[in-house]
């Protein structure tokens, strides 16, 4: 959970110091230290000798670290977690073994901190309910396995349980939680814990957070999570919840952060969320949430993060959502939205991010959105906004990130982005039309630039040499025609620039590829090169073996000719490499057909000939067709005289 990373460190720490100033007179009890080295014996590997100095000629109460004692010499305190951090100094490090059930018996026992020890392995022992003074109990972060014991319905003292990121598994008993009346935080994330949510949840009135994101948990939010009214943190995303949101939910007013993404949950979002009068963050995205968003939403006078994206969520954007000055991200994308995004949206001054892609918003765009200055990314993507220009009001606006696609735009690109210092831009599936822009090279903050699926017919200018820090590049489905060299030769501001993807498919483009392609500092990380359906001639670069990265290479339905390089089986990463339908001529070389992550392969339509290499890829027949000199399996074997 994002905003819990503090979680133990007070605690610790007030805790710490005050068994320090503990004045002990006893000895350490016998007990004690029996269990303590008890559970020394089953560690099997401690690399940093967390438990060096619990020897049994000591005495655990002055000289074990990590251990504290009350002035009787009963131990009070047992902490050594595998991360420790200070001003001065980070320890992570880990400890192999199990936990003994003979720490049950330390029973003056308050806090317990073995966390982040990542291998320690075994069940919880059932004998750790003996411990009826435990305030803290910190066994996240390790492989632990089995349920959590019924016995811990003896922790009537506990105020804080983390056993998150192991692989605990089972059901949540409802008299466990019902009896942990004293808890105020409860972690319980990243493992495998399934069934209900237990209806006794509603007990632990002294929560403050409540965190079982990542786990199986099935059934509904219990309508009992209302009486939660010191919650501030609720995070049950990550499972497999359904049924609807209880209206109870509103009665958490002083609830900061609601997560309750990637589960199942269905219904409407009620009304009653307009009480939740101190939340911050929500996420309710990947569900299947329909209905109206309730204009009450507009109440939440202190949100920053509103996440309610991949549902199915329709009608109007509500007015009231510009009453929530204090948001700075909003994301709504991909649902069933519809008609015009409203004017008050011009009010949420702090905006800096506004997702409202993949909807049914139609209409004219409020010139009021100009008003949002902090505003850096806007996606208005797959909708029928019908624009035809991109208002020129646009231009007043400060975006590091501008999505358009497929929002009916026609014509050229707007000359005002010349002197925008837009990063990312997709304009893409649109109609525009005519020439690439020789201003084009004056975007040089372009990091990411989206072209495809419109109508541009011209040659690449060679102004676009200047986008020194464009490191992904999709101009596929238009017209462009001439040579790729302007592409390939592009600046590089290192440690930036260098192409990350490249595509270029369905154009008209021609020449030979540039021969000293591996070469180029542009391309020297670049994972994805994708030259399909053009008019390139000449021969496969042999430097093409020079991009370590490459894990996709397609070079489809061009004019392609000569021999398929073996320098190719150098580029280690690769794993697609599609070459039919050219001119191909001579075997197939053994070392492109045995990369070790090949896992498409084809060839089909080509003049190749020979006996096709043997190989481990699994790759069918097809990849080889409609190549009369080609023989060997998968293909019929070879003739021999």
């Amino acid at each position: 959970m994002e905003i819990s990373i503090h979680r133990k460190t007070v605690a610790f720490f007030l805790l710490s110091v005050s068994a320090a100033l503990l004045l002990v007179t006893e000895s350490c009890n016998v007990v004690d230290k029996e269990g303590l080295l008890e559970f020394k014996s089953k560690i099997t590997s401690d690399p940093s000798r967390l438990l060096h100095s619990w020897t049994s000629s000591s005495d655990c109460c002055k000289t074990w670290e990590g251990v504290a004692c009350d002035s009787s010499g009963r131990v009070v305190n047992v902490s050594r977690p595998g991360l420790v951090s200070s001003n001065d100094f980070i320890v992570d490090t880990y400890m192999t073994g199990t936990l003994s059930p003979f720490l049950g018996n330390l029973s003056f026992l308050q806090f317990l901190e073995l966390s982040n020890l990542k291998d320690l392995k075994g069940p919880i022992p059932p004998e750790f309910g003996k411990l009826r003074r435990l305030t803290h109990l910190f066994l996240d972060s390790n492989k632990l396995t089995g349920s959590i014991p019924n016995t811990f319905k003896h922790f009537f003292l506990l105020e804080k349980l983390f056993l998150g990121d192991n692989n605990l598994s089972g059901t949540i008993s409802s008299s466990v939680i019902g009896s942990l009346r004293s808890l105020s935080e409860l972690g319980l994330s990243g493992n495998k814990l399934s069934g209900p949510i237990p209806f006794s949840i509603g007990k632990l009135t002294l929560l403050t957070q409540l965190d079982l994101h990542e786990n199986n948990f099935s059934s509904g939010i219990p309508a009992s999570i209302g009486k939660l009214k010191s919650l501030k943190y609720l995070d049950f995303s990550e499972n497999q919840i359904t049924g609807r949101i209880p209206k109870s939910i509103g009665e958490l007013s002083a609830l900061v952060l609601l997560y309750l993404n990637h589960n199942q949950i269905t219904g409407r979002i009620p009304s009653s969320v307009s009480g939740l009068s101190s939340l911050v963050f929500c996420r309710l995205s990947e569900n299947k949430l329909t209905g109206n968003l309730p204009p009450s939403i507009g109440k939440l006078t202190k949100i920053q993060r509103l996440i309610l994206e991949n549902n199915k969520l329709t009608g109007k954007l509500p007015e009231t959502i510009g009453h929530l000055t204090t948001l700075t991200d909003m994301f709504l994308s991909n649902n069933r939205f519809k008609a015009k995004i409203p004017s008050s949206f011009g009010n949420l001054i702090n905006l800096q991010t506004l997702d409202l892609s993949r909807n049914l918003l139609s209409g004219q765009l409020p010139p009021q959105l100009a008003k949002l200055q902090s505003l850096q990314t806007l996606d208005l993507s797959f909708n029928p906004l019908g624009l035809f220009r991109i208002p020129k009001w646009f231009s007043e606006l400060k975006l590091f990130r501008l999505m358009l696609a497929k929002t009916g735009i026609e014509g050229g690109i707007p000359r005002w982005l010349s002197s925008s210092s837009i990063s990312v831009l997709d304009l893409s599936s649109n109609a525009f039309k005519g020439k690439l822009p020789h201003w084009i090279g004056n975007m040089t903050n372009l990091s990411f630039l989206n072209l495809s699926n419109n109508g541009f017919h011209s040659s690449i200018p060679v102004e676009f040499k200047n986008l020194s820090l464009l490191m992904d590049l999709d101009l596929h489905s238009n017209m462009f025609s001439g040579p790729l060299n302007t592409i390939f030769l592009k600046e590089v501001q290192d440690p930036l620039g260098h192409f990350n993807s490249i595509d270029l498919s369905n154009n008209i483009f021609t020449g030979p590829i540039d021969e000293n392609i591996g070469d180029r500092p542009a391309m020297a990380s670049i994972t994805s090169l994708v030259l399909s359906n053009n008019q390139l001639g000449g021969s496969i670069p042999k430097s093409l073996g020079k991009l370590n990265g490459l894990q996709v290479l397609e070079l489809v339905g061009n004019e392609l000719s000569g021999r398929i390089p073996a320098e190719l089986g150098d580029a280690n990463e690769l794993t697609t490499i599609l070459l039919s339908r050219n001119k191909l001529s001579g075997a197939i070389p053994g070392k492109v057909m045995n990369l070790k992550g090949l896992r498409e392969f084809d060839v089909s339509g080509n003049r190749l000939s020979g006996k096709i290499p043997p190989h481990k890829a699994k790759i069918p027949a097809s990849a080889f067709f409609d190549n009369p000199g080609l023989c060997g399996a998968p293909l019929p074997s070879c003739k021999h005289p």
